[in-house]
């Protein structure tokens, strides 16, 4: 990284913008610079949503945004600003997918990124959902081990690079570069030890180098470390995860020595804005990206980040930080002047740009986007359970609504036992349920009363995990209280719980004391508030979504299955007689 005086720095910050080829300002010895433009198109959290997201998932602000046909105009509308452009990801490309993509394995995202243009991305944590093995035929290509070629071709695989720098078949790493990556979780790591060294290769590749413009472009793949415990164990079985900060220095070390003086860290793992919520804003950024970032040597220049589902656009010291939200709606398009003599960043900027539906949509996307839609069909039509009448989310005058109950009933179902968790009670944000089960709804031809996994999907499209923590009553008790005046004074949240849950509230009392703590109960017990419980939530409110900050204060995650395959889960578990409405008793408002 060149390492400019802050003169000279502010000096290049207020020049014009540089073509390839041009001068810029001047080194330290006065002389002129010749520098190339690159440009890096960044995205991350794509999670196989080849169809444009819908409701508060398929908008920035008010603006609908997403949608594989539309982002891969966009993409090529960018790319031909500038010869030298490289396309790049930060994880999770695939996993949690809806519908569409997900029935096939997720073929369908990895050849819609194929056309889009994509040459390198990290390896997020849902890209273990199935396991390494499917991960590696993501990459390699060839048909599912137990479904085959489900639309009787062949799967290539990626034709972009997968990297993931910091996760090991075994702990391949010696004593020395194992404890200074446990040292490094909370101190300055400085430069790895010269000695130490990695006794195997990595699952994946850790880097790639790329020559754009005459220069080289060096790019390192980090896998978010704490993904075993968000995902199931058999996904990871027989992996090691290492700190991200002291392998990307371990890394970039290695790629110093070959020439390589830009250095890109391709991260999945992110952080919030907690100031605002400019896309291109970095107002008050907190989360591990902050920590992570500091870590991390000045020979890495610029961290394209991820995980949290987050837009922001940051200098967290001398590394510039990014990170464009999730579900292809928004392109970061990155720009870096390049000394062409040494090879170091002259100066770096970034934009976020939103994904509109605007634009013509791209032929070749939307001819695979209609193949898959019609493969899926047969199997978007299965019925997997049956209702006795219509299940609304409508929510009655405490906030709780028929359908969030079921959902929350088949998610505890999925989290109880021992092994999945043992949750005693489970929470569902009321805006994750997009659609009621209706009773005479017949899309696939089905009878009345059924439900298909179609409909299952429309109800719930996210595509969200389940997460297990344990959470004091007290946290509990908490996290009552931040359902009322959220979003805003005098609206509220009032998130759906399971059988054996209990509560009373009076929104007329005063802030923090709306919840009757004596009235929580669990099977009918009072909690105790400085009792530990295990709770179970979806991936959204585990991350403190929809201002839930109380769920980030568990512990002991473990992660589980997508909320979908607990819907259905819970049908075939109930096949011998038809899930019908509740009385929705479970939350009792007392004003």
């Amino acid at each position: 990284m060149k390492r400019l005086a802050l003169g000279a720095m502010l000096l290049v910050a207020t020049a014009a913008t540089l073509l390839a080829g041009a001068f810029a300002p001047g080194d330290a010895e006065g002389q002129p610079l010749a520098t190339v433009s690159v440009q890096l198109l960044s995205f991350n959290d794509y999670h196989g949503n080849l169809e444009p997201p819908t409701g508060s998932s398929g908008r920035i602000g008010t603006t609908d945004a997403g949608g594989i046909e539309y982002f891969a105009t966009h993409l090529a509308n960018l790319k031909a600003t500038n010869p030298n452009t490289l396309v790049v990801g930060a994880g999770d490309m695939i996993g949690a997918s809806p519908l569409t993509s997900a029935l096939f394995h997720d073929e369908p995202s990895i050849e819609s990124l194929n056309l889009a243009g994509l040459q390198v991305t990290s390896v997020g944590n849902h890209e273990f959902d199935e396991g390494s093995a499917e991960l590696l035929r993501m990459q390699n290509g060839g048909c599912h081990p137990k479904d085959g070629c489900q639309d009787g071709t062949p799967f290539a695989g990626a034709d972009f690079e997968f990297l993931s720098a910091n996760v090991f078949l075994d702990k391949s790493f010696d004593a020395k570069i194992t404890a200074a990556s446990d040292k490094a979780k909370t101190e300055q790591p400085g430069k790895p030890d010269a000695n130490a060294k990695a006794t195997t290769a990595p699952l994946l590749p850790a880097y790639t180098i790329k020559t754009v413009g005459g220069v080289k472009v060096g790019f390192i793949g980090m896998t978010l470390e704490g993904t075993p415990t968000i995902v199931t164990p058999t996904g990871v079985a027989g992996l090691t995860f290492y700190p991200e900060a002291y392998m990307a220095n371990y890394w970039a070390q290695n790629l110093r020595k070959q020439g390589v003086k830009t250095i890109v860290v391709l991260l999945h793992e992110g952080g919030f804005q907690t100031g605002g919520s400019d896309i291109n804003g970095c107002a008050g950024i907190a989360g591990p990206i902050v920590g992570i970032t500091n870590l991390m040597s000045n020979d890495i220049d610029v961290v394209v980040s991820g995980h949290t589902h987050n837009a922001y656009n940051c200098m967290i010291g001398s590394k510039l930080v990014t990170s464009a939200a999730s579900f292809g709606r928004l392109i970061t398009d990155i720009d870096l002047e390049i000394d062409t003599t040494t090879g170091d960043v002259v100066t770096k900027r970034a934009t976020n740009r939103i994904v509109t539906r605007t634009v013509p949509k791209h032929a070749g996307e939307t001819a695979l986007l209609e193949r898959y839609q019609r493969l899926a069909a047969p199997l978007a039509n299965r019925v997997i359970g049956r209702i006795t009448a219509d299940i609304s989310r409508t929510a009655n005058r405490a906030g709780e609504s028929a359908l969030g109950d079921v959902i929350a009933d088949a998610q505890l179902a999925a989290t109880k036992p021992a092994n999945k968790g043992g949750a005693v009670v489970a929470f569902m944000n009321p805006g994750g349920i997009r659609a009621d089960f209706t009773f005479n709804q017949q899309s696939g031809g089905e009878q009345p009363g059924q439900v298909t996994f179609a409909e299952a999907f429309t109800v719930q499209p996210f595509g969200n995990t389940l997460v297990v923590k344990t959470m004091t009553g007290q946290m509990i008790k908490d996290l009552l209280e931040q359902q009322f005046d959220n979003p805003s004074t005098g609206a509220d949240r009032v998130l759906q719980v399971s059988s054996g849950f209990t509560y009373t509230y009076r929104r007329s009392n005063p802030k923090g004391s709306r919840v009757d703590a004596a009235s929580i109960r669990i099977d009918g017990t009072p909690i105790g508030l400085a009792t530990q419980y295990r709770v179970s939530m979806n991936s959204f409110l585990a991350d403190g979504g929809d201002n839930f900050p109380a769920f980030r204060q568990g512990t002991n995650t473990l992660g589980g299955e997508v909320d979908t395959d607990a819907i259905v889960s819970y049908f075939a578990a109930n096949n011998s007689a038809p899930i019908g409405p509740g009385p929705q008793t479970r939350i009792v408002r007392a004003d």
